[in-house]
């Protein structure tokens, strides 16, 4: 996890899980959505994109409405970040954040999730140290973990050849605190057991302690 990545940003992050690198960068603008004017808050939301040779094939790029995987994953990195605040006391200012997948091998969400909360983290001592806001709002900060069962065996961090084979995929959002912000879990190729499930969230537990672990030390707090 390497801070500062974005000399232009706010907050940033480059994150790399094996061979997948997300970069995380939080913008700070003046004002929020029409939906929120006038009330005194602010608001906290995301963005994802993968570049074209971020997989072994090119990709299309997107351009105009966005797919229903990114929408979908964009969704879950803004919720989980906004899992690392109390409130939206800070003013009317929007913290973007935008996730850009420069090589993926499996687990790019989770990375991006991780990576983010960095990032959030930088951007709001930013607005700290430029007088924005008092005190930072951060409470708690949030890192994720993909897990499955590859070949009937329980696997961390699945790399892309191994989530193509799992039998169950699944997703884990925890907080510091040792919450969990959000679960998605499929059986891919059939129906799994709520053993295999205690099994994978007691993984992914254990694979998110170790992340949080590496965000200490990323920030200077360990």
């Amino acid at each position: 996890m390497t801070r500062g990545a974005v000399p232009n940003a706010e907050g940033s992050c480059l994150v790399a899980f094996g061979n997948t690198r997300v970069l995380c960068a939080v913008s700070v603008e003046d004002g929020v959505p029409g939906w929120k004017k006038g009330r005194g808050e602010g608001w906290l939301t995301a963005e994802y994109s993968m570049l074209p040779r971020a997989t072994h094939t090119r990709t299309q790029r997107e351009r105009g409405q966005v797919g229903g995987r990114t929408q979908e994953i964009q969704r879950l990195i803004g919720r989980s970040v906004r899992a690392m605040l109390d409130d939206f006391a800070w003013g009317e200012f929007t913290l973007k954040v935008d996730c850009d997948v420069l090589q993926a091998d499996g687990g790019t969400r989770t990375a991006a999730i991780t990576g983010a909360a960095l990032a959030v983290c930088d951007a709001f001592d930013w607005m700290v140290a430029t007088k924005r806001v008092k005190v930072s709002p951060v409470k708690r900060r949030v890192a994720a973990v993909s897990v499955g069962i590859v070949s009937g065996t329980p696997v961390l961090d699945l790399e892309y050849e191994e989530d193509v084979r799992a039998a169950v995929d699944a997703n884990v959002v925890m907080s510091s605190e040792g919450h969990f912000v959000e679960v998605q879990g499929t059986g891919e190729k059939g129906t799994f057991a709520r053993g295999e499930l205690n099994t994978l969230l007691d993984l992914a537990t254990d694979g998110i302690r170790l992340l949080d672990g590496a965000q200490r030390a990323a920030l200077g707090l360990a």
